[in-house]
């Protein structure tokens, strides 16, 4: 496989990533949001799939059939929609009217979803490039409300419209049923709170595009409910950090024959990169070492939770914790960068357990410079953490302020956010 730094026009872009979320907040999709560093530069089409290519192959084309959105709405009343080994597709955001011609007439392969502003839709004279589109099997999503009805047989080219909060009701902005918009099924974008997204699914969204996670933090509880396996990972946790011997840390695991089964499928994943099949605990600790095992004991905790928006935030913590190790690779300190995935998945356990950090820090022990980042104290990995917000949020100007606090170029981060969706992809599968 190429490798990612040899890529120049990742110095040209910043990249934001975001899921697609269906009614049973399963994560469908992945959108990849790419904004040119420069106004007055368009980076190349085609190299920009080269490099993203490297996360989303074209091989996986077909293998994504079963997923893919188009021609047929999605079903809001499916679940499992996703067939073992099939990876969820990505749609580009391309922020620039140059970069997204420059991609579509690169012809990307059909794993690669567009998002097509409606202003460019309803030009003439792109209607024949967006018919070619659709004919090669690319999905094709219009992103806004055209002011004027689209001619049926443009319509009929996209499968999806993607709407921002109260797009609707903005002054001058024409409503559905006068651009014609009725047709196709709407998702909505910008969903930042649970009440965000429940409200989408109410106005009949098939999918929403965002991070449910803006809502008031967990407040202290009463008594609080640890569940079962939770309590298991954090007995375990505890057990590594303090070196406890095999026999009795497997005998911890033994309770838990699922988390035994979950854990062994993270340590076998190809985002793991062992040579050998992990087959036991013991097997594990001996092939990794106390520290290493660690980061994957954080990871087992973070995918216990329960509750209708889990999976959502699992999905982001997950990549949180790969984004963070990455960014801390230019570093050169193994240990730190173990710390720094922790942090990433850890700074949402509060959300996934529904306990406020000062509640779960005692039970879970951690390194007092991710308890910092965590209880928002500052530290050498908030900077850090507050750069991978910015990314999910798409906000580009944050974005480029906190990487700049941190002297990473524009090339690092790009490398680091790619990196890091390839080896969350592998662990999803």
């Amino acid at each position: 496989m190429t490798s990612l730094q040899e890529h120049p026009v990742l110095a040209q872009v910043a990249l934001a990533y975001t899921p697609m979320i269906n009614r049973q907040r399963e994560v469908v999709a992945t959108r990849l949001t790419v904004f040119p560093e420069r106004p007055d530069l368009v980076p190349p089409g085609a190299a920009l799939l080269a490099a993203l290519q490297e996360v989303w192959p074209a091989a996986e084309a077909a293998a994504n059939e079963p997923l893919k959105l188009a021609p047929r709405p999605l079903d809001p009343n499916a679940r499992g929609a996703r067939a073992p080994g099939v990876r969820p597709p990505v749609t580009l955001n391309l922020a620039s009217e140059g970069l997204l011609r420059g991609v579509m007439a690169a012809e990307p392969a059909t794993q690669f979803m567009l998002e097509v502003p409606a202003f460019m839709a309803s030009d003439a004279g792109f209607a024949a490039q967006l018919r070619g589109l659709h004919e090669a099997g690319n999905l094709l999503m219009i992103k806004g409300r055209p002011l004027q009805p689209l001619p049926p047989e443009v319509l009929a080219l996209f499968s999806h419209s993607i709407v921002e909060m109260g797009e609707d009701r903005r002054n001058g902005e024409a409503s559905p049923e006068a651009a014609g918009m009725r047709k196709i099924t709407t998702v909505q974008a910008q969903a930042r709170t649970s009440a965000d997204v429940e409200a989408a699914f109410q106005r009949g969204a098939v999918a929403v595009l965002g991070w449910p996670m803006d809502d008031e933090p967990p407040k202290p509880s009463v008594r609080a409910s640890v569940p079962t396996d939770v309590n298991t990972v954090m007995t375990l946790i505890s057990g590594v950090e303090r070196e406890r011997p095999v026999a009795e840390l497997e005998a911890v695991l033994k309770r838990d024959p699922a988390l035994a089964f979950r854990l062994m499928r993270y340590l076998n994943s190809p985002a793991f990169g062992l040579s050998v099949e992990i087959n036991s605990f013991g097997h594990a600790l001996m092939m990794l070492g106390y520290q290493r095992l660690k980061r994957w004991l954080a990871l087992l905790l973070a995918s216990s939770a329960k509750g209708v928006n889990a999976t959502p935030v699992m999905y982001a913590a997950v990549r949180r914790g790969l984004l963070m190790e990455e960014l801390g690779r230019e570093q050169g300190d193994a240990e730190m960068r173990g710390e720094m995935f922790i942090c990433g998945v850890f700074s949402l356990l509060d959300r996934l357990l529904q306990q406020p950090f000062a509640e779960l820090l005692p039970n879970v022990p951690v390194p007092e410079r991710v308890a910092q980042a965590l209880r928002g104290e500052g530290g050498p990995y908030q900077p850090y953490l507050e750069l991978v917000r910015s990314i999910e949020q798409e906000a580009i100007y944050d974005m480029r302020e906190r990487a700049e606090a941190l002297l990473l170029g524009p090339a690092t981060v790009n490398r680091a956010v790619l990196v890091a969706l390839r080896a969350a992809r592998q662990l999803d599968g």
